[in-house]
Formats: structure tokens, sequence, C-alpha cells
């Protein structure tokens, strides 16, 4: 008896595959070339669809005119929503639908959810960008910004120079005329000054004396010249 079943077994393995076995192998060899599949039994398509990916899935459907293929495709739907958003996403569409007592295929409902999320990414990043552009703004706004007007000519503006208007330039100009003046009244310059004056009245009075005397001689020769002696008259 053990040998008459380990016959068949090696009988049916050995036994060629038939026509329809060969074609479904075909089929899910290739797949991803699949699209009109109206004319395809529906136990044929329970075994080759199963092996399509999310778009390759979505586009034999499309494909497909005068046929729904829900009856088969709706459990593959099902097993994307749960691959996509979860388990605990899937068993909450199944409670709401119990309790409102409403059906709707798993294709309509992984299509409602992809489009909440994108929506919900799509707000997420609206918020990102208004934060930066604020964060960006609150950063401009605290810069220090150089000002190139001229401010008013006062001293005030010398020494509180760090309002509206201030200028480097203008300070830098304000303090060499600081430097200069303060240079003009300190000590040393004095004494030079004072030391010039001197030097100056002394050579002043210097040449007076010499032209002084000068005259002073030239006046005694020409009196002598033109005096005449005195007679002895006595």
């Amino acid at each position: 008896m053990y040998l008459e079943k380990r016959s068949r077994n090696i009988s049916n393995m050995m036994k060629p595959p038939s026509l329809v076995d060969v074609c479904v192998r075909t089929a899910i060899d290739n797949v991803r070339y699949l699209g009109d599949v109206g004319e395809t039994d529906s136990h044929l398509l329970e075994c080759i669809l199963p092996h399509c990916t999310m778009d390759q899935l979505l586009h034999v459907e499309n494909c497909t005119k005068g046929r729904d293929l829900s009856s088969v495709t709706d459990k593959l739907w099902k097993n994307f929503y749960e691959l996509q958003f979860g388990r605990a996403s899937m068993n909450l569409v199944i409670e709401r639908m119990k309790l409102k007592k409403v059906s709707f295929r798993w294709r309509q409902l992984y299509e409602a959810k992809l489009k909440d999320v994108q929506e919900a990414e799509n707000k997420a990043i609206d918020r990102l960008k208004q934060l930066y552009k604020k964060e960006d703004a609150r950063k401009q706004s605290r810069q220090v910004q150089l000002c190139t007007k001229v401010p008013p000519s006062s001293k005030r503006s010398f020494f509180a120079g760090s309002g509206p208007g201030y200028n480097l330039s203008n300070v830098k100009s304000n303090i060499m005329k600081k430097a200069k003046i303060d240079f003009m009244k300190s000590q040393e310059v004095k004494n030079l000054a004072a030391m010039r004056k001197n030097a100056i009245q002394s050579h002043y009075s210097g040449t007076t004396i010499s032209k002084s005397s000068g005259f002073s001689g030239q006046n005694t020769a020409s009196t002598s010249k033109h005096t005449k002696p005195l007679g002895r008259g006595f």
C-alpha cells in the first residue's frame, strides 16, 4: 500500500502541466503587461491578480471595460489599505461602516484616505513654510544695518551718534577735530607758542636798537660837520 501511494505521487510529479496552468504561470510572469481582462474567468483572475502591485492592479481595472472586477479585487485593495495606512486605521473604517450601516469598496476607501493624507501633508507643509517665513522675518528685523544718511551737525550727534542717520565717517572726522583741538590746547603747544613769541619779540627789539643807534651816529656826525668852531671872541 505504501508503495502504491508513493508511485502515485511520483506519477503526479512527472505529470506534465495542463495548458491552463501554463497560461496562468505565463500571465503571472508577465503581470506588468496585463490590460483588459474582461474575458478572463474569475477563478483564473484570483490566481493572477494577487501578484499585481497597487499600480498594476489599478491599471488592470481601468483598462477593463464593461466588467466589474470588484468581486476579485476588493480584498486585494483591502490588503493594500492595511499595508499603506495600518491595521488600526483599517479596523476603524470597518467599525464606522458597521455603525452607519453602509458599505464602500476598498478601492474607494483607499483613494479617499490617500487624498486626506495628502491634504493633511500639504497643510503641514504650508504651516512649516509660514513658520520659516516668520522666523526669517524676525531674524532680519534683529540684524544690525548701517545707514548712509549723514546726521545733522551738532555736538549731540557726536556723543549720541547711534540714532538714525548715524555715519561712521562723520564720527571719524569729529574724532579728528576733537584730537586736533586737544592738541592745540596742550601745554606743549602753548610752550612752543610762547617760545616763538619771545623769539620774535627779541629779534624785533634788537633790530630796533641797531637802527636807532645808527641814526644817532649819523646825526652826530652831521652836526659836527656843519657846526662851526667858536672863535676866541673873548
